[in-house]
């Protein structure tokens, strides 16, 4: 058989996409808890990789106790495959789901309260001078659908932060931080499990960084 050979589908409808997303759950999960991930990803809307389930109506589907449901939704979140939404709503995250979302531009009450807080948070830091932009909000709406929480979007901006801080005080210069772009790579940084009292002790910098120095950042003055 040439290499160039073309295989023809016998359903040309109803399939999934089983790539290497399916593959890196197929590594994290115990067999069971796969299982349910296939099904949710065969009954999934494509544009969203969400659905709305109940632990009962899994049971039934799958033939297995609610309690067995249970403890396979919370492996999945747990291994960071899927984001339980309080309404309800099972969402299988980026790294899991093959195909692009298509997000609503009327984003819904909880979108824009989570975009509201990401805004707060970075506007919130000292040497970040922005109007938060239309792009910021897109990255945050992104953030949300990839079910970053908002503790680790914190964590992200102040660890971010206190490296420009640091870096300013020993460079003696710097320019303000514009976009939240800036801390797009922390925050895959930052989901590692790293201490509570780390996260007090970045805190802490940020706080004694921004009320006890004066940054001579052009366009911007941090005042003591």
């Amino acid at each position: 058989m040439s290499a160039g050979t073309r295989f023809q589908l016998k359903q040309p409808t109803g399939w999934f996409a089983a790539g290497r997303e399916v593959r890196y759950a197929l590594e994290l999960l115990s067999d069971a808890t796969f299982k349910l991930f296939v099904w949710l990803c065969l009954h999934a809307e494509r544009g969203r990789g969400a659905l709305s389930a109940t632990p009962a109506e899994l049971a039934r589907a799958l033939g297995k106790k609610e309690s067995d449901m249970h403890l396979a939704l919370e492996e999945l979140e747990r291994q960071g495959v899927c984001t339980l939404r309080a309404d309800g709503v099972i969402e299988i995250r980026d790294r899991f789901w093959p195909y692009q979302r298509d997000y609503d531009s009327a984003a819904s009450d909880e979108s824009r309260r989570y975009v509201e807080e990401v805004k707060r948070r970075f506007l919130q830091r000292r040497c970040v001078q922005s109007s938060f932009t239309a792009a910021d909000e897109k990255l945050a709406l992104t953030l949300h659908h990839r079910g970053v929480s908002l503790l680790h979007v914190e964590h992200a901006i102040l660890l971010g932060a206190l490296r420009k801080y640091a870096a300013v005080r020993q460079n003696e210069r710097g320019t303000p931080i514009s976009s939240l772009h800036y801390f797009a790579n922390l925050f895959e940084e930052v989901q590692q499990e790293i201490s509570t009292q780390y996260w007090n002790y970045v805190a802490h910098k940020v706080n004694t960084f921004e009320q006890t120095e004066l940054w001579a950042i052009p366009g911007r003055t941090l005042e003591k």
